[in-house]
């Protein structure tokens, strides 16, 4: 379809016209995705110039614009002007010309939860190295490295002593940017996959917090002003799901047969893993009432700063002085199911880990517990 394409004045303060592109149909804004007629060409002209020389310099600015008015028809509406090569050039052109901050909070759009506010901390440092407005064309490899320099020296915005993020949480910020240079790579937008050429920052390991049996006894006997909360949270303990998975999690996916008992189908909210996932009578019973297909599970669970009272609330109602969070649960169930004996390969099974090296951390956890226990028992000589 034919694209026209006319040069126009709009009137603006101090008596002068701006110049700009009106193009019918629209076209696509490759700075936001959006379609628009206008171009605005950052050319102005007076609108009652006076003597010769304001004349010559309306003349002169009116035959630019002109001029690159005729070149975008060009462009727009007659392809058969330009070989196969130049119109690649122009397509990867357009596409260098969008927007990565807005290809990246498209990504942010699709998380939900804790997932969605550590995606949303992370476009934060990113505006910082980078300011507000980043064309793909301007993200190369030096790009990406100089970013990950960044966030290794990074101060935290939370604290005021000028204290860096820790290493962790810059291997958590880079990966979501590699996340999005792998999927814009996929979406035909980057025309080299970049984030093959760039190394993550490597991962500390962490001491992984978790309760032990005595410990969840505690909380299932304490009281908690979110009765949602606490049943949420003991339901993680008992299955191991994240708190993505439980707060989707609808009747329909819960699922009873005499020869297997009880079992949920889900879809991972994180890897987007199809799961079948056995779950006891106990974990049953923690769901409360059984209501339509489509209701949720745990109705009017929230991730939302007002929790973190009440959660860390109940947590010391229950004299449990560990720092733990609602993740905590999940790594509570993986630590419980190895000392119980259960081997590494189920549990990894269970948790829905792609790679059973992401299990291992919890074996090193029980592996320790081990240890402490063996020193426990001594004989005076």
């Amino acid at each position: 379809m034919a694209i026209n394409v006319t040069l126009r004045k709009k009137k603006i303060q101090n008596g002068k016209l701006s110049l700009y592109l009106d193009f019918y149909p629209p076209i696509l804004n490759p700075k936001n995705g959006k379609k628009t007629r206008r171009e605005f060409l950052k050319l102005y002209i007076l609108e009652k110039p006076v003597g010769a020389l304001q004349k010559k310099n309306n003349k002169e600015t009116l035959r630019i614009a002109q001029q690159i008015c005729y070149k975008r028809e060009n462009e727009l509406s007659k392809p058969e002007i330009y070989s196969e090569y130049e119109k690649e050039l122009l397509r990867i052109k357009a596409l260098g010309e969008r927007s990565f901050i807005k290809y990246y909070e498209g990504m942010m759009d699709k998380r939900e939860g804790s997932n969605y506010s550590n995606w949303s901390s992370s476009l934060i440092y990113l505006k910082e190295f980078a300011g507000d407005y980043i064309k793909f064309k301007d993200v190369d490899v030096v790009f990406c490295n100089d970013y990950k320099d960044f966030l290794l020296k990074a101060k935290n915005i939370r604290h005021k002593n000028n204290q860096t993020i820790s290493q962790n949480t810059a291997h958590s910020y880079f990966n979501k940017f590699k996340a999005t240079l792998k999927q814009a790579f996929k979406d035909g937008i980057l025309q080299t996959d970049i984030n093959g050429q760039i190394t993550s920052i490597k991962e500390e390991e962490t001491q992984r917090e978790f309760l032990t049996s005595k410990e969840l006894a505690k909380l299932a006997h304490t009281e908690c002003t979110d009765e949602t909360l606490k049943r949420a949270a003991l339901f993680s303990a008992l299955t191991g799901l994240r708190f993505s998975d439980i707060k989707k999690l609808t009747w329909k996916e819960v699922t009873f047969t005499e020869d297997q008992g009880y079992y949920i189908r889900f879809t991972q909210q994180k890897t987007k893993g199809k799961e079948t996932l056995p779950i006891s009578e106990q974990a049953y019973e923690l769901m409360g009432e059984k209501a339509k297909p489509e209701d949720k599970v745990f109705k009017d669970l929230k991730y939302a700063s007002y929790y973190t009272k009440i959660f860390h609330k109940w947590l010391d109602d229950a004299g449990i002085t560990k720092d733990i969070t609602f993740h905590n649960f999940r790594h509570t169930h993986a630590v419980l199911q190895l000392q119980a004996g259960t081997d590494l390969y189920t549990v990894s099974k269970m948790l829905g880990h792609k790679s059973i090296k992401t299990t291992q951390i919890y074996a090193k956890i029980v592996d320790e517990t081990l240890r402490k226990a063996s020193n426990k028992i001594k004989i005076e000589f």
